[in-house]
């Protein structure tokens, strides 16, 4: 799965290191892609969207919108 994120707040490489730390510890992470004011998660499926609002909350930010998709293989 792929999630993306708009993130309000972010203004500054600081933050995008809160942000990325902040989703450390959530089950199920990939990979992780943090640039100011959007994130996007690769993952299992265990790192629903509810986790990712609640682990960016803690950082102190806001998630204003959130996609999901399925993550899409290569075509040979």
């Amino acid at each position: 799965m792929i999630t993306r994120l708009r993130i309000a707040g972010m203004s500054s490489q600081y933050c995008v290191q809160a942000v990325f730390t902040s989703l450390t510890p959530v089950p199920g992470i990939l990979a992780t892609d943090v640039s100011i004011g959007t994130v996007v998660v690769e993952h299992d499926g265990q790192a629903t969207l509810q986790r990712l609002r609640e682990a960016i909350a803690v950082s102190g930010y806001e998630v204003l919108l959130g996609t999901e998709e399925p993550r899409r293989l290569p075509v040979l």
